[in-house]
Parts: structure tokens; C-alpha cells; sequence
């Protein structure tokens, strides 16, 4: 059974992630746990022992609690699925804090959030929550960005600059995805009009050998930038999901999330997949 973690601030966007989450994998016998994590907005240290404080802790928990029972018995009722369960987790914690809690506890296998919760800034590609779960979780992520209506992922696009060694461990839930909506997967390398090393040479072969089950094409978009790369082709190119893959060495590390508080130009308008790269 799949284990997705769904976080949820009770807003359109995480919402709309949770029903994404549902139509990705309605074939699949999943449990979906459904996460809210919660802070008072006062919370002073002389008070954190107190008889008051720990009412307005049980206060916020059982509010928490009922939204989320109210979010289950919704989710049950308007797409019904005998293969998913649900499970509701309300936590005094930080989100980043909570899941990669319960990832490690409760063997979660992917993430699925929205990119953003109801005051997120519309000029952020992510929200600062989204960016520090891809970048600290060990199983994938997937960002639904807001409004976002479900497509099935039959052309999913992979970017990459083979600077990594692929494994079929890492690519996991790319190649399930693939499998499971018989998709296309185009991959993607945005050149700088340098010959690939050796090494790039030798990952570029492994990847062709892990697709090899699979329809895909390669492309090679010479002399560009990676950003640049990626905005063009999904103009001439349809795409349903964005998967990279996150590694401290790879222009996703680079360019994607160290400067993900400004404008970086990349025109997101579908889910987009991180995975992270084993050690």
C-alpha cells in the first residue's frame, strides 16, 4: 500500500493538491495522511507550563482535529474509492519539522502539497514550506501549483544536465508514474555549447538503459539556459508534469531553490516533482 502524506493549512491550494493526490493515484491502493500542523499565536515561555496554556493547547488540537475529521469525511464522500484510506495527524510542531517526522516514522513513499498556503505571495514560485520540505525530505515531493485543474501525466518532462548517476532507486517514483498512466518521458538537457565529459557521457547511457522500458525522447536544446530551456520547450511541447531530480551538484540546487525568494522566470503552471538523490 502507498503511503502519501498530504499537508494540509485548510486552504484552495492544499485542497486542490489533496484532490490531485487523489486522481494520481486512484488506481493504486493508497493511505493518505491527512497533516495539519499548528501554532498559537501566543505562546510565551512563562505561560508554557500553565494550567491556561495548556487549555488553549487542547483548545487549537481539538479545533485542528475537527477540521481535519471534516476534510476526511469530504474527501470520502465526494470521490469515492474503496483502494484509499485516510488517516488525520493534527500536530503542535512546524510543518518542515512534522513531516520529515512523520516520513521517517510512518514510512510515507511521496509528498503531495500545493506550492503555496492561503497567504503565500503570488510572485514566489514556492512557498518558503514547500521549498524546505524539497530540500530536506527523503521521498519525493510534488508541488501542485494553485488552480491547477487535474491532468493525467501522459508527457512528463525531465530535465536534466547528466551530472549525476542515475539509479533506479532514485528515479522510483518517476518510473512508477510512468508505468502506471503510460506516459512519455521527455528528457530534457539544456546545453551551454561545451561536448558532455565523460562522465556525463557514461550517466546519460544509464539513463537511457532505465528508460529503455519506456517511450522517450531525448532533446538536447544547445546553447541556453536551463530556465530559458525549459519555458520553450513547454511551448511547443505539451507537458503535464515536471520531475527533477534535487542533488547539491545539479542546476536544480542552483538555480531552482537558492534563489526561490525573487522572480527567477520559470513559467510553472503544472505539478512539478523533486526528488531527492540518495547519498
Amino acid at each position: 500500500m502507498k503511503k502519501v502524506l498530504l499537508p494540509t493549512d485548510f486552504s484552495e491550494n492544499a485542497y486542490n493538491a489533496i484532490r490531485y493526490a487523489q486522481e494520481l493515484y486512484k488506481d493504486d491502493s493508497c493511505l493518505f495522511y491527512l497533516l495539519h500542523t499548528y501554532s498559537p499565536p501566543i505562546y510565551y515561555m512563562e505561560y508554557a507550563f500553565s494550567s491556561e496554556q495548556i487549555g488553549m493547547d487542547d483548545f487549537y488540537q481539538t479545533n485542528a482535529v475537527e477540521q481535519l475529521e471534516e476534510l476526511k469525511k469530504e474527501l470520502e464522500k465526494s470521490f469515492k474509492n474503496p483502494l484509499h484510506q485516510f488517516r488525520v495527524k493534527a500536530a503542535f510542531n512546524t510543518l518542515v519539522d512534522e513531516i520529515l517526522e512523520m516520513v521517517e516514522n510512518e514510512g510515507i513513499n511521496i509528498i503531495v502539497m500545493g506550492t503555496k498556503g492561503a497567504t503565500g505571495a503570488k510572485e514566489l514560485l514556492f512557498g518558503s514550506n514547500t521549498v524546505h520540505v524539497m530540500k530536506k525530505t527523503k521521498c519525493p515531493v510534488i508541488a501542485v501549483p494553485d488552480g491547477f485543474a487535474y491532468e493525467t501525466p501522459k508527457e512528463i518532462l525531465f530535465p536534466t544536465d547528466y551530472e549525476i548517476s542515475y539509479r533506479t532507486k532514485a528515479l522510483k517514483e518517476l518510473l512508477y508514474l510512468a508505468n502506471e498512466h503510460i506516459s512519455r518521458i521527455d528528457v530534457l538537457h539544456v546545453a551551454t555549447g561545451r561536448a558532455l565529459t565523460d562522465v556525463q557521457v557514461a550517466n546519460k547511457e544509464k539513463l537511457e538503459k532505465l528508460l529503455k522500458p519506456f517511450a522517450n525522447v531525448f532533446y538536447d536544446m544547445p546553447n541556453n539556459e536551463v530556465i530559458n530551456g525549459i519555458n520553450e520547450f513547454q511551448l511547443k511541447n505539451k507537458v503535464n508534469l515536471l520531475v527533477m531530480i534535487m542533488n547539491k551538484h545539479t542546476f536544480l540546487e542552483r538555480l531552482f531553490l537558492k534563489p526561490v525568494i525573487k522572480k527567477i522566470g520559470l513559467k510553472l503552471y503544472i505539478p512539478f516533482m523533486v526528488i531527492p538523490y540518495p547519498n
